[in-house]
């Protein structure tokens, strides 16, 4: 008798087949096997002709759905249909959550299998986990695949509803949906409050005090008895002090005259106050929290986490990666306490085994938190993992031991001290037993270093002691506009507000980057024009689309719908169909909408308007003679667009660029421009003789109001060469690139190293000593792997000629598609999920005829394979609506 299991990747088949009797065979569907149409070419001819065809659901038959075969699956099809009929018995093994749920149900009605058919499921992928789960096979769960249906019924009738009607009134190409449309919202209030925010400014006093040799610093609190005004008593839309505070707000003056009051004054220690504080460790990780803490403290986007952290699952280092749960079972419970007890010694146990409570009402996609696969933990040095692999397990390894771990005990200590009528304090914090800190300290790499950062030591005061003041410095403060949201602060937001799923963060995040709503600058989400225009629209027409109460309540309803405590086919009607249903408003509202109004961004204190064009947005101002346009720098953020920014990119326009002076060899004279990607200098004009002439952009710090000649001369010298090398005689230069400035040392043959260069380092003045420093320190790349151990971002599938693996993997200027040596890029414009097989046969083969032929039929090849890149990403913009 033989058997056929099924699963969803070929990494995963590979794992499993390590656990499985021989007499199984285990295939890979490559994730869905069937899915509502993504393009028109994949609608069925019984039903191109329909009104709703486009959207792939038969609204006005029970919102019946459409079901086709892509065809980059046929062949996977064809291979299981085949593998199907050698076997006595088929095992659908997908994942056991309601996406892994719909497709074992997918697959079932594909394969109409003849023989007996079962549901196996499985929170981690080990040897006693895959014995256990043949012994407890089910059924397909009907209403978990009901509830995953009815979500991506509605997601598709929100997104091929709206985005059409963005595409005619804003640009083509965007796309509204049901949670992506919330996140982006979300990030415009932000980007409006910091447009709103006005700076305050206040000064207060920090002391340098002194007792038995023992420093501290103590900070202005009071003044005569009243509260020294500190950033949070100011109103972010005024700048001014909030009304209803009474605080003393002083002034640069003010603070240097009570400075010159207070020196050489006596200081007496008049209150000091220990109190014991007890923390305990945080729960082990679910699929939000790992995509927090995994970007604080790895840099990891929530996609690259849920990549990687798939990997690690089908490898069998950890348990199921989606999942809202924190509890753990008695057997992880027992191997984490194992692992603190052989690391760390009894001491650093808890009393009692801690187990943790799920608060969350929807927490069902799995059954237990992300921790390390077993009955035993692999530490992560004994794994053999490496680069972001490695990184990612030891966060949930240290995160999963450090939850069995016994509290941290601490002192936190105030003292209070009075000097006049001035009162200061100063704080420290005391460790007495590290507890769980000894393995895990929340947003720190190095829980040692972490703890020595913790501590703030004090020196023994006591009531009536007269510390000795050694300076005094009057400190100026500015206060911040709120932060924009990072990745992680995105993540918990949608899951504090209780919109979508935390298993869909990834691919929502994703998707507001690829569609160009949002841009990630410096780990900070910022929204673009774009996305103010549209969320502009969303607010005013379909308000609720974008209201998370009301989203967060369809997610109530979605998840009540799998319970069993709610019917899906009246709340689509309605949702849909009904008097304010959304095809109701979307028909009512379209003739409304000026398309003008829709495209033109208002914002506060500007007179400028801000358009959104066929090339992105621009600024359009009228003067006495007419219009004038100017586009928008992609680097300006539309909180930083200020009248002063708005008269400088006009003034380029039509005036024409500043011109800084003239180079003191050649004489040609050197501009300051603002392009597309920012401020540069050049050198020269542009002529017939002189079609390119040198530029350079600005390096951080150095903006057109400041640039002197001199830096602008540097610049454009760039790259400077410092010298050779004592060693292997090649040249070191400094340089900027795209990651910033840098020195390289050529070593001939053996190819380039690059160092970039520290922030105290410029790259116009830097030694020859200096670089040659950096050099020899190690090279750090953040979450490399080598390239034999380098985990795909997506398998594909295999070559139908050779069958070898066709894979998406990261490179160093973006994702790209490998076949045995041949690589080539994603076109522009396609994220990795839309890639799909028969895209990557076009593009390789593409890229093959171009490599046998000759220069001039090269250049035709390369027309003909951009052509095919950009009907590819055309398909992939219709599939995205």
């Amino acid at each position: 008798m033989s058997t056929l299991v099924i699963v969803e990747s070929p990494t995963k088949a590979r794992t499993i087949r390590n656990y499985l009797p021989k007499d199984y065979r285990v295939e890979a569907s490559m994730g869905h096997v069937r899915d509502l149409p993504q393009s028109a070419s994949e609608i069925p001819a019984t039903v191109k002709g329909e009104a709703w065809a486009q959207l792939g659901v038969n609204v006005d038959a029970d919102f019946e759905p459409v079901y086709v075969v892509p065809k980059d699956k046929k062949k996977v099809v064809t291979q299981l249909k085949e593998a199907l009929k050698e076997a006595d018995e088929l095992i659908l093994a997908t994942d056991e959550d309601r996406e892994g749920e719909s497709i074992s149900w997918h697959l079932y009605q594909i394969l109409k299998p003849k023989v007996p058919t079962k549901r196996m499921v499985f929170h981690e992928i080990t040897q006693e986990a895959i014995k256990k789960a043949l012994k407890d096979c089910r059924n397909i769960d009907e209403q978990l695949v009901r509830a995953q249906e009815t979500r991506r019924i509605l997601d598709r009738l929100v997104g091929y509803t709206l985005s059409p009607l963005l595409w005619k009134k804003i640009a083509w190409g965007l796309s509204a949906g049901r949670v992506q449309s919330v996140a982006v919202r979300l990030l415009v209030t932000k980007e409006r409050q910091r447009r709103a925010f006005r700076e305050g400014t206040y000064w207060d006093l920090k002391a340098y005090l002194e007792q038995h040799k023992g420093p501290f610093t103590a900070q202005l609190i009071t003044l005569a008895g009243t509260k020294v005004a500190t950033g949070s008593d100011f109103d972010p839309s005024t700048g001014q002090i909030a009304a209803g505070r009474n605080v003393v707000l002083l002034s640069e003056t003010e603070a240097t005259a009570l400075q010159e009051r207070l020196t050489g004054k006596v200081w007496n220690v008049s209150e000091v106050d220990e109190r014991p504080v007890t923390r305990k460790p945080a729960p082990p990780f679910t699929t939000s929290t790992l995509q927090q803490e995994s970007n604080r403290k790895l840099r990891l986007s929530a996609r690259d986490t849920m990549r990687i952290a798939q990997n690690l699952y089908e490898q069998g280092y950890i348990t199921y990666m989606r999942t809202d749960s924190v509890h753990l079972s008695e057997q992880a419970i027992a191997a984490a306490r194992s692992c603190v007890e052989q690391l760390y010694g009894k001491q650093y146990l808890s009393p009692q085994p801690r187990q943790y409570t799920t608060k969350s009402k929807g927490a069902q996609e799995a059954h237990e938190a992300i921790r390390p696969a077993g009955s035993t933990f692999r530490t992560p040095q004994e794994t053999g993992l490496s680069g972001r692999e490695f990184a990612l397990y030891d966060l949930i390894w240290k995160r999963t031991v450090a939850c069995q771990m016994a509290d941290s005990r601490q002192t936190q200590i105030t003292v209070q001290l009075q000097v006049e009528d001035a009162g200061f304090r100063a704080s420290g914090k005391r460790i007495d037993f590290p507890g769980y800190l000894r393995a895990y300290v929340e947003g720190s790499d190095d829980p040692d270093a972490a703890l020595e950062d913790q501590e703030i030591i004090l020196p023994n005061l006591k009531v009536g002691d007269h510390p000795d003041c050694k300076n005094l410095e009057a400190v100026g403060h500015e206060t911040q506009p709120p932060a924009r949201y990072t990745e992680a602060t995105l993540v918990k937001t949608l899951e504090s507000e209780g919109i979508g799923r935390p298993s869909t963060y990834a691919s929502i995040i994703g998707t507001i980057i690829d569609k160009g709503y949002t841009q990630l600058v410096n780990n900070a989400l910022i929204p673009t024009f774009t996305a103010f225009a549209v969320t502009d629209l969303l607010e005013k027409h379909f308000p609720d689309i974008v209201d998370p109460s009301f989203t967060s309540k369809m997610e109530q309803t979605l998840d009540d719908i799998a319970d069993g405590e709610a019917e899906w086919l009246p709340y689509l009607r309605d949702f849909y169909l009904g008097d304010k249903g959304l095809e109701t408003l979307v028909k009512e509202r379209e003739s409304q909408i000026d398309a003008t109004k829709a495209r033109t961004v208002e914002l506060e204190n500007l007179d400028a308007k801000v358009r959104i064009g066929k090339y992105g947005p621009y600024i359009e101002v009228e003067n006495g003679e007419g219009v004038i346009t100017a586009s928008i720098p992609k680097d300006l953020t539309p909180a930083d667009l200020d009248p002063k920014q708005v008269e400088v990119i006009l003034r380029q326009k039509t005036v024409g660029p500043d011109q800084l002076g003239r180079h003191p060899e050649t004489g040609e004279p050197i501009y300051v421009k603002i392009g597309a990607y920012g401020p540069y200098v050049q050198l020269g004009d542009k002529t017939d003789e002189n079609p390119k002439p040198k530029q350079a952009s600005l390096p951080k710090g150095v903006t057109p109001e400041n640039i002197s000649l001199e830096t602008g001369i540097g610049l454009l010298s760039l790259p400077r060469t410092l010298g050779t090398h004592p060693t292997t005689g090649g040249k070191i230069q400094a340089s900027l690139g795209r990651f910033g400035p840098y020195v390289v040392h050529d070593q001939g043959k053996e190819g380039k190293d690059y160092r970039s260069l520290k922030a105290s380092d410029d790259v116009l003045t830097i030694t020859l000593e200096r670089a040659l420093e950096l050099i020899s320190e190690p090279k750090k790349v953040r979450g490399s792997t080598s390239s034999k151990s380098k985990a795909a971002l997506r398998e594909l599938g295999t070559h139908p000629e050779d069958d070898a693996p066709i894979n998406i993997y990261d490179g160093p200027y973006g994702p790209y598609i490998k076949h045995g040596k041949t690589n080539v890029g994603i076109p522009e414009g396609t994220s990795v999920e839309d890639v799909t097989l028969a895209t990557a046969l076009e593009l390789l083969s593409a890229k093959a005829s171009t490599s046998k032929t000759t220069r001039k039929s090269s250049k035709t090849t390369a027309t003909k394979s951009k052509s095919t890149a950009k009907s590819s990403s055309t398909a992939t913009k219709k599939k995205g609506a």
